[in-house]
């Protein structure tokens, strides 16, 4: 079987079955037997998800990423290995990391066989990277035998042609903060309204202060989300509305403009308290750091893709999406890149978390020459 075989096939039968983050029991069974059939090594530090080694022939020891969940979105994609479970879909490509990172395992093994294995080697294949921080948990509950000296990482990304690689020192990707308002007014008959203390008005107050942070509030060349996600109030048609709430997410990549934001949400939530009456409040999930590429390991990674017939693309800005491979540099220092997979001749133009997303199976051929390259510049 060529790589390009092996590829298609696993992928395929992976995009077969996806399962969302924390439930992805098949997914981790399909893993395992792979490991089985090549006597791999390999622990089990949560429910799903698996982490294998190879020894190789140093004590330096490197470890490379897969998230393995998917997305509860239904596929519309007409192809014969479209999803078998209603309402989830690989949206994201991970059935592609998944399957990159196994044939990277492959050839680590063939290198080994022939004593040619240049360092140790862990391969996470990784749960929940959609929701529920899977990284964060996986480094919680696993205690590795030997200390790791870097992470490395990729993920697909369809707003860019096959054959490009975007890569970025420093913060690569957006913090994820998610932000909630209560609000707690009184309710009265809509004849008496002036009795009452409206939680809609204090949403309309909330939601045009909001809309208005980055702009009044924020460095202009920083770019930044401050998204409403959901909000409602309300409780009769007759009635002043006594309870509201409002929901969103933060994005971005700037410690101090994170700072800024939380700042400015706890002073809308204390203003909006004093010219209202009501009681309103504001809580914060912090979710996902950014990742942060090593700069360190730039040069390994430029040695690699020197090796690899791609054009590098040095990003002047961050993402402003979250990326939980950011909890990895709990663990050691990590660097993390973007394999294009735009084809427009083959119709694959859809963006990631859509229900078309497609790719061609080359590109995670190219994703374990990476991987390789990476190994033996170390």
């Amino acid at each position: 079987m060529t790589d390009l075989e092996f590829a298609v096939t696993h992928r395929r039968k992976l995009h077969q079955i996806p399962e969302i983050s924390m439930e992805e029991v098949q997914t981790t069974e399909y893993i395992i037997n792979f490991l089985n059939e090549l006597d791999i090594s390999y622990e089990r530090p949560l429910d799903t998800g698996v982490v294998a080694y190879l020894e190789g022939n140093s004590d330096r020891t490197f470890a490379f990423r897969a998230d393995i969940d998917a997305l509860p979105i239904h596929e519309e994609n007409d192809m014969e290995f479209r999803s078998a479970n209603d309402n989830r879909m690989h949206a994201c490509g991970h059935d592609g990391h998944t399957t990159a990172l196994m044939l990277f395992v492959k050839r680590c093994l063939a290198l080994k066989e022939k004593g040619q294995l240049k360092h140790n080697v862990i391969f996470i294949f990784q749960p929940s990277e959609e929701t529920a921080a899977g990284a964060n948990q996986l480094l919680d509950a696993w205690k590795p035998g030997s200390g790791i000296e870097s992470v490395f990482g990729i993920h697909l990304m369809p707003d860019e042609d096959e054959g490009k690689v975007i890569l970025r020192d420093g913060p690569i990707t957006a913090s994820a903060t998610e932000y909630r308002f209560y609000i707690n007014g009184e309710s009265s008959h809509v004849a008496s309204k002036h009795q009452g203390t409206s939680a809609i008005e204090v949403l309309m107050h909330l939601t045009t202060q909001l809309s208005q942070l980055q702009h009044f509030h924020l460095d202009g060349l920083n770019r930044n989300i401050i998204h409403i996600g959901n909000l409602n109030a309300g409780e009769a048609i007759n009635t002043v509305a006594s309870q509201g709430y409002l929901e969103g997410t933060i994005r971005t990549y700037e410690t101090e403009d994170l700072s800024v934001i939380k700042s400015r949400l706890g002073l809308l939530a204390e203003t909006a308290t004093t010219l209202f009456g009501a009681d309103v409040q504001v809580t914060f999930n912090e979710g996902y750091p950014p990742v942060t590429n090593d700069e360190a390991l730039r040069s390994t990674v430029d040695d690699a893709l020197n090796e690899l017939p791609v054009n590098v693309i040095d990003k002047d800005k961050p993402y402003l999406f979250g990326e939980d491979f950011s909890f990895y540099q709990r663990l050691a220092p990590s660097y993390f890149v973007f394999f294009g997979s735009r084809n427009e001749k083959k119709g694959f133009n859809s963006s990631l978390h859509t229900s078309t997303f497609n790719f061609d199976e080359s590109v995670l051929v190219s994703v374990a020459d990476y991987y390789e390259t990476i190994l033996n510049s170390l």
